[in-house]
């Protein structure tokens, strides 16, 4: 049984700019590194959000099943104001990849391309926040 997205992994040529990239977007710096035989940086890993899910940045020349486009399943994460993340998300270089759908009431969807060729979901969700809220009441109760 799922318990819970724990990592995801998203690719680049030059994982230093990607890092530096992701930094800027979540305000945040990766917590880990890991470097190839040679010494290059092949990985970098950041915990996000309400329970610090695990985005990493490997190496693209590591990537199993290489692709020339952009890749990789959607994930969304949910953010706040989906509106504004979007913004963010495109003055920092993403571009489009789905405008702003509502899929259900509470429920809005969007995706971008990072500049390194990955898709990044965003998504406004009752549910989420609904659950998040009640992890969070079970924390301080």
């Amino acid at each position: 049984m799922l318990r819970g997205m724990s990592t995801v992994t998203f690719y680049a040529d030059d994982v230093e700019e990607a890092r530096a990239w992701y930094a800027a977007f979540l305000g945040i710096e990766a917590y880990f590194e890991g470097r190839t035989p040679d010494g290059q940086l092949g990985y970098v890993e950041f915990r996000v959000g309400d329970y610090q899910a695990e985005l990493g940045l490997l190496q693209k020349r590591l990537e199993v099943t290489p692709s020339d486009g952009p890749s990789g399943a959607i994930l969304y994460w949910a953010v706040d104001d989906l509106e504004a993340t979007f913004a963010r998300l495109h003055e920092l270089g993403a571009k489009t990849h789905d405008e702003p759908r509502v899929r259900g009431e509470g429920f809005v969807t969007a995706s971008v391309v990072d500049p390194f060729g990955n898709i990044i979901g965003i998504m406004t969700n009752v549910h989420y926040m609904e659950v998040a809220e009640q992890n969070r009441d079970k924390r301080l109760g």
